[in-house]
This record gives structure tokens, C-alpha cells and sequence, in this order.
């Protein structure tokens, strides 16, 4: 269970990080209310999943980990960011910490 709430955490934050940007620096209300709604259900989830004896420091790396994973791939794939060789080695990077971390004894 305190995987399924991390998982929903990780979705939460990145959709609030995604309608950040599509906020316009917070002008425009409904999508300043998305992220607002979204960062708040983030933390209370990833609260819930530490409750549930998930290591702080692995949930942690995992949630902001998969989340900068994330944002990236959407950034090159929704809103004309690029994605150089370099970027996509930072990414496999994050994702390389996360397996270790996971392998190392998280729960």
C-alpha cells in the first residue's frame, strides 16, 4: 500500500509541475488551482506512504527522482523542450539511483 501511495504521489506532483507551466507564472486561475490541488495531494500522499514505514531518504529520492524524470520526457514531448544526449543521460542517471536505492533495502 505504501507503494500504490507513492505511486499516486509521484503522479500528483507531476501533474501540478506540468500545470505549473501551463499556469503562464501563475496568472491563470484554473490551471493556478491545478497546482495548488496537485502539490497539496502530492505531500499529503507522500506523508501517508512514510506513515506506512517507507525509509524517508529512499521515498524521498524516489518521489523527486521519477518526478525530474518525468517532467523531463514531458517537457521534450508536450512542450517543445529539447532533449539532448546529455539530458537523456541525466535521466538514466535518476532512474540508475532509484533501482540502487530500491536494491539497497528499501522497503
Amino acid at each position: 500500500m505504501a507503494w500504490l501511495l507513492l505511486t499516486l504521489a509521484i503522479t500528483s506532483e507531476v501533474l501540478a509541475t506540468t500545470a505549473l507551466k501551463l499556469s503562464n507564472g501563475l496568472t491563470h486561475l484554473g490551471w493556478t488551482l491545478a497546482v495548488a490541488a496537485g502539490y497539496i495531494t502530492s505531500f499529503a500522499l507522500l506523508a501517508q506512504a512514510l506513515k506506512l514505514q517507507l525509509d524517508m531518504g529512499t521515498a524521498y529520492a524516489i518521489w523527486a527522482g521519477a518526478g525530474t524524470a518525468a517532467i523531463a520526457l514531458i517537457g521534450a514531448a508536450f512542450m517543445g523542450e529539447t532533449l539532448t544526449p546529455l539530458k537523456i543521460g541525466g535521466i538514466l542517471l535518476i532512474i540508475g539511483g532509484v533501482v540502487v536505492l530500491n536494491l539497497a533495502g528499501g522497503q
